[in-house]
């Protein structure tokens, strides 16, 4: 089976758990040659690849800056299922990514603007204080997408075949990751 054909099938069958979210997964980025990990939430699934929005500022944006190499890593208990991914990932257009921002909740779409991630704030005031200032900045107008909020597209390693290689991992897992011919 087409390893995307059984990521969707598998996601979709994690949807059906109302208890936890199935399109969070663990983001790895390496930054001064460590790895990073965190956990994100996958907002699409696109022929040849999965996208995320983040902050360009924060550490994962910096990190992918640098080094465009990432991984990620669902686990659906629910369904004893989970997928690592490993990929290169690109930035989503301008287009794509104000388009996605405009369909978010107003106060998430300030909250980009108000929260410097990744940095430390001297207390939890200032960040009232941010989320005010914005608050009354666009008081009356649509919120703008900050230049530094983006897309990035992962695009999983392909065999120089062109097809995205199963591996077994765990019981019912499976690795979409880059072989090599020979």
């Amino acid at each position: 089976m087409n390893p995307f054909n059984k990521f969707k099938n598998w996601f979709n069958l994690a949807k059906k758990d109302k208890s936890t979210d199935p399109t969070a997964f663990a983001l790895g980025t390496v930054q001064n040659n460590s790895p990073n990990i965190r956990m994100v939430l996958l907002k699409y699934i696109k022929p040849g690849g999965f996208i995320f929005f983040t902050n360009l500022n924060s550490l994962k944006g910096r990190s992918f800056l640098k080094n465009p190499n990432l991984s990620m890593c669902f686990y659906w208990e629910s369904i004893n299922r989970q997928v690592r991914i490993n990929g290169k990932g690109k930035l989503v257009s301008e287009k794509d990514s104000d388009n996605y921002f405009a369909k978010r909740p107003r106060g998430s779409q300030i909250g980009a603007w108000a929260s410097k991630q990744s940095s430390e704030i001297p207390n939890s005031s200032y960040l009232k204080k941010q989320i005010l200032f914005y608050e009354k900045k666009y008081n009356k107008s649509k919120v703008p997408r900050p230049n530094y909020w983006r897309g990035i597209f992962i695009e999983p390693k392909i065999s120089n075949s062109g097809h995205a290689v199963i591996i077994g991992f765990m019981k019912e897992s499976f690795i979409i990751k880059e072989v090599e011919n020979g």
